[in-house]
């Protein structure tokens, strides 16, 4: 069968491989699963699929993995397999069974793919567009953990655009994959608080491992053909989307409430993160341009101190920084172009008496 992994993955993947058969034990009587996520967050829902298939009474084994191809990372560049590759090299899983197409439209791939023979193929923020002929492949169709009460926010970044916006309550819906962004049949949701210190990371990771349990839970009925009768269509009117980040939008405009900006550092956190643009003043006036990365905020509806309109004050623990409609974003923990982070009160404590403005 044919590898999609560069040479040097391959090796990687040769010096891991312990078994030349698919997860959960000979497969007799099992049907056929395929897994397809890439992240961090989509390896914990393998993970569990792989201890489930394991049981005795398991109905189904993992059959394959697709994933993104390595990538390189940290400073050296090195190619690095996805994460859901690692975890599953790290469990033994056959390397000739871990795919990593470019693209899930080759002919090769899904040629191989359908010699797996997948009675179902489940995502987890896989991140590549699955095409029609792929969707034809498995007859207990394709299910997406998909972590939003759908129909909202269909799209790439659902759990960020939730906190941006400030929802209290949120979940994870487990669908059938359709052409149509995120809009197939739903098969099962759960809901889920959503406190307003929370951030993406954190929230991705309890919405991922939610998932996994009610994927467990709705499987046989998955594997039977009944989830599909009991699935219920969404309602395209209350859709919203949920589009993919990208690094411009990382700056915070101080000209907005803090409310909105406080959303924003936690939706924003990991990646790319929340910059704001500051104004040093030395002891002789002198103005320098400062950016600062903001990484732990929270929200204060008035000030103890008083300072001139765009001052950047320090209260408590905190930079305070006045925001629109008489609001003050308080900064916890923020880092500098080349620094480790630091806490609001080391930064402060370093500027020596030096004034901090918002830039004009």
């Amino acid at each position: 069968m044919a590898r999609y992994s560069p040479p040097l993955l391959r090796r990687v993947f040769s010096c891991a491989a312990t078994s030349a058969s698919p997860a959960g034990g000979s497969g007799a009587g099992k049907k056929n699963l395929v897994f397809l996520g890439s992240p961090q967050v989509a390896a914990s829902v393998l993970d569990t699929l792989l201890a489930a298939s394991g049981s005795p009474d398991s109905g189904f084994q993992v059959a394959a993995v697709v994933t993104q191809p390595p990538a390189a990372k940290n400073r050296g560049r090195k190619l690095m397999p996805s994460a859901v590759a690692q975890l599953a090299l790290d469990r033994g899983f056959p390397e000739e069974l871990i795919f990593t197409p470019e693209k899930a439209r080759e002919e090769s791939f899904l040629s191989d793919l359908k010699e797996v023979k997948p009675d179902v193929c489940i995502t987890a923020a896989y991140g590549n567009i699955l095409p029609q002929k792929f969707l034809d492949i498995p007859p207990c169709g394709t299910v997406n953990i998909h972590p939003s009460l759908l129909p909202l926010y269909r799209g790439a970044a659902p759990v960020q655009r939730a906190l941006q916006d400030g929802v209290a309550e949120t979940g994870v819906s487990l669908a059938y994959t359709v052409r149509a962004l995120d809009a197939g049949l739903v098969i099962a949701c759960e809901r889920f608080s959503v406190d307003e210190y929370i951030k993406a990371p954190e929230l991705l990771a309890i919405l991922f491992d939610i998932g996994s349990k009610l994927l467990i839970n709705e499987l046989p009925s998955i594997l039977d053909g009944s989830a599909k009768e009991k699935a219920h269509p969404q309602d395209d009117s209350k859709a919203t989307l949920a589009p993919k980040l990208n690094s411009e939008e990382s700056w915070l405009s101080f000209d907005q409430e803090a409310k909105e900006l406080h959303n924003k550092v936690r939706a924003f956190s990991g990646w790319p993160g929340t910059r704001a643009k500051l104004q040093l003043i030395n002891q002789n006036g002198e103005a320098d341009a400062l950016e600062i990365k903001v990484i732990s905020t929270k929200v204060s509806a008035s000030c103890d101190k008083a300072g001139d309109e765009n001052e950047i004050l320090f209260s408590g623990s905190s930079l305070l920084i006045p925001c629109s409609g008489s609001t003050w974003l308080e900064v916890l923990e923020l880092q500098l172009p080349g620094k480790k982070v630091t806490t609001a009160r080391d930064f402060w404590n370093g500027l020596r008496g030096q004034k901090l403005l918002k830039s004009p």
